[in-house]
């Protein structure tokens, strides 16, 4: 249910609760009489059942015109204005959503033209890519699943659905929910990293955030997982390249997130731009309509990326836009981004045949239930007082710096370098990335002003406003000047302690920012190797949106603190850690390599028939350790937790039974302080080759000094299973190895047997 509002329109229809087609048209009346009072929404009192009688009568009165129109996505301006093409189409019933354009004056106005001049008054869908936060940034994707709490992404999303809402968007694309074992592909920045567990929790609570249980209701927005399927797969780590994965893969490591957010009751997915063993996605029958539809009885709206049906031009299936509307429309998707092929050949493929009408009245006809329950029939407009109320409110600010605090992983922190005292005298905060707002909010940050960013330099010198604070940018991020070492040097040289802010820049990861290498871009190691001379006490910050070669850096730097792109708030939350206001609880979501060469790497490998490590004959490599730098799962934490008396309800369980396993975690330490007790198992024998652990549950927990918790996992059919050489989901008999431990390498270990 959704929360009641105040306004006399929606308060009036009510609490007389007439029929709906005659409140629809007092509604209207109403807000022709009351200008924006319409913005603050009542609830959509129809069923489903009633939205859907609505829009079979809906479509009987529109052309085939007009059903493509809604079937079409035309962007607004880079920064977000409205463009003449819109507005025409609007005009003519013929636009169906819109991308960009945001803001409750802008959308507004193009709304207007639809509801005022249209023939059939059908309301536009807006949508923007509200990725991590709109006004308010949060930590990226990834940083939010290193918090591995699935509270955090449930709170930063809704936060984010109540801002994008009050600025006139309805339909986010996100969540990303890509697994990705590259980190040279620049998207692994969107997503949870590299577990299918992980990733399946934090798409279903990114879902709950954006859509709550009604996504009618007020301050809430369509979300759409993206990007269907195994794009986080591409080869070589280069965007939008080919993938070439079997079905056992898909369907136990890529298919899990997605399926997670189809089952929260995410409204749209989008297809992806890769090439699947030889079939593009956007023209994929056996994915978006075989699996999604028939397997997953997903009813919502399926999206193309960005002008991806133009491009199965390019990918060489479709011999022209014709053609490439043609293969698209019979695969499944319902709406064409900005290519514009649907509406410009849609009529002529009916009419050949080639695409019966039927398949565009169940496309136009999700994009209108979609639109109903969205409550946009009643009520189409934004309100700008609520805009401007609601957008980087104190209390969401507040919110962001909590959180972000929860995204922290400290990577190393020998002879407790970190906290630090607040009584320190001096300090230097040296680095490119020390006061640079822009990397701060990093990459796809909605409508995130740099201006409203708080940076590392800014939030010490809050947190320790007696303190002395030197800074000096030392190098740019990339590049080969040296100039600024000197200064840098100077600084560290005069201050008790230094902060070094090192990474990469928010235009070095996201879309279309692959990388080959993984080491610190530009003169940023050899700052740290400066400074590190000096012989004087440091620590380094990292900021960054993807895994990094810092071997160096793990060696010899005495305390390491990832923190990702940390959002409008992130200066404050990462002093709020480093002076110990805040325990950097965080664990790694996804692997760190020693070096690009290892890529992919991921902890959930196969053992293969030679081990790594068993002899001189194994698969590994003659220059370097097969192991990872740091390990999925791994973080540090300024408390100290042991985890003990791990025990099992039963040795032996049915095909269809469960098992409980269970822990004691205790903090030893003299402080407050997070702990995430994680749960893999290893089925040991199998009719086809299992991963050498799975991680299968998870609990983060918070505990003060002395403290004792009790932590239970329960294992049943659903975590045991796996598809077998027929491709049938299937518990075999066998023994099942467990481990409960605070990292992916090593921890309690017990086994139990599954009998026929």
């Amino acid at each position: 249910m959704c929360e009641s509002r105040n306004s006399f329109p929606g308060v009036f229809i009510q609490a007389f609760r007439w029929n709906w087609m005659f409140a629809r048209v007092l509604a209207f009346a109403l807000v022709a009489a009351l200008g924006s009072a319409n913005a603050q929404t009542v609830p959509a009192t129809m069923t489903d059942q009633e939205i859907e009688n609505n829009v079979r009568q809906l479509l009987a009165r529109m052309t085939l015109a007009e059903k493509l129109g809604q079937l079409q996505q035309v962007e607004g301006t880079w920064a977000g204005g409205v463009r003449p093409e819109q507005v025409e189409l609007a005009r003519k019933g013929l636009l169906g959503s819109a991308i960009f354009v945001h803001g409750a004056a802008r959308t507004t106005e193009l709304q207007r033209v639809a509801m005022t001049q249209s023939k059939l008054k059908i309301p536009i869908l807006f949508a923007f890519d509200v990725i991590h936060g709109y006004r308010t940034i949060f930590p990226v994707p990834l940083g939010e699943a290193a918090s591995w709490d699935s509270g955090v992404v449930e709170r930063a999303d809704g936060i984010a659905a109540s801002e994008a809402s009050a600025a006139g968007i309805r339909w986010t694309f996100a969540p990303m929910v890509d697994i990705a074992r590259d980190p040279r592909w620049g998207r692994i920045v969107e997503g949870s990293g590299e577990d299918p567990f992980l990733g399946a929790a934090m798409a279903a609570a990114a879902v709950r955030g954006f859509q709550g249980t009604n996504y009618g209701c007020s301050g809430k927005v369509l979300a759409c997982a993206k990007h269907f399927v195994a794009y986080g797969a591409a080869e070589g780590g280069r965007d939008y390249n080919n993938s070439e994965v079997s079905e056992r893969t898909l369907r136990e490591i890529y298919f899990p997130p997605f399926k997670s957010a189809v089952d929260a009751g995410a409204g749209s997915v989008m297809s992806a731009f890769e090439d699947l063993d030889g079939i593009p996605c956007t023209a994929n029958s056996f994915l978006l309509t075989e699996v999604l539809r028939h397997e997953w009885h997903f009813k919502g709206i399926v999206i193309s990326d960005w002008n991806a049906v133009d491009e199965l031009i390019s990918h060489g299936v479709a011999a022209n836009g014709h053609d490439a509307a043609a293969l698209a429309l019979s695969a499944g998707v319902d709406v064409d981004m900005v290519s514009r092929l649907f509406s410009q050949y849609g009529e002529q493929l009916v009419a050949e045949r080639k695409v019966p009408e039927a398949t565009i009245d169940r496309a136009a006809g999700r994009v209108l239930f979609a639109k109903y329950k969205l409550d946009l029939f009643a009520h189409p407009y934004a309100d700008e007082s609520v805009e401007k109320a609601t957008l980087l409110s104190a209390a969401n600010r507040a919110t962001a710096r909590e959180l972000a605090a929860r995204t922290f992983v400290l990577l190393k922190n020998d002879h407790i370098t970190l906290p630090l005292s607040n009584r320190l005298k001096s300090m230097a905060v040296i680095g490119p990335l020390a006061d640079d707002a822009q990397s701060m909010i990093g990459p796809w940050s909605g409508d995130g002003r740099p201006n409203d960013a708080v940076t590392l330099l800014a939030g010490i010198r809050a947190k320790v406003p007696q303190a002395k604070i030197l800074y000096a940018k030392g190098c740019d991020v990339s590049g080969d000047s040296r100039v600024g070492f000197k200064q840098a040097i100077k600084a560290a040289s005069k201050s008790d302690f230094t902060i070094l802010a090192v990474g990469e820049s928010a235009d070095m990861s996201g879309e279309a920012t692959s990388r080959s290498s993984l080491d610190l871009p530009g003169q940023q190691l050899a700052l740290v190797q400066a400074i590190h001379a000096l012989g004087k006490p440091y620590a380094v910050v990292l900021m960054n949106g993807r895994p990094l070669s810092i071997d160096w850096i793990a060696t010899n730097s005495p305390a390491v603190l990832e923190t990702w792109f940390a959002g409008t708030e992130g200066g404050n939350a990462i002093a709020d850690t480093l002076f110990g206001d805040a325990d950097p609880g965080g664990k790694l979501p996804v692997t760190f390599p020693r070096s690009a060469g290892q890529t992919p790497i991921y902890y959930n490998h196969k053992n293969t028939g030679r081990p790594p490590g068993t002899n001189k004959d194994f698969s590994g490599y003659r220059d370097i350790p097969w192991t990872s730098l740091y390990s999925f799962g791994y973080g540090l934490s300024y408390a100290q937790f042991k985890i003990s008396n791990l025990q099992l309800s039963a040795a032996r369980i049915q095909r269809d039974g469960t098992v409980t396993i269970g822990v004691d975690v205790e903090n030893t330490g003299d402080r407050p302080g997070d702990e995430v007790v994680q749960l893999y198992i290893h089925d040991l024998v199998a009719s086809v080759t299992r991963p050498v652990e799975a991680l299968k549950g998870f609990e983060r927990v918070s505990m003060q000094p002395g403290q004792s918790r009790h932590v239970e996992f329960r294992l049943g059919p659903q975590k045991l299973g796996f598809y077998n050489q027929a491709m049938r989901f299937v518990v075999e008999p066998g023994r099942f190895g467990v481990m409960v431990s605070d990292n992916s390498q090593d921890g309690l270990k017990s086994n139990f047997e599954v009998i026929p």
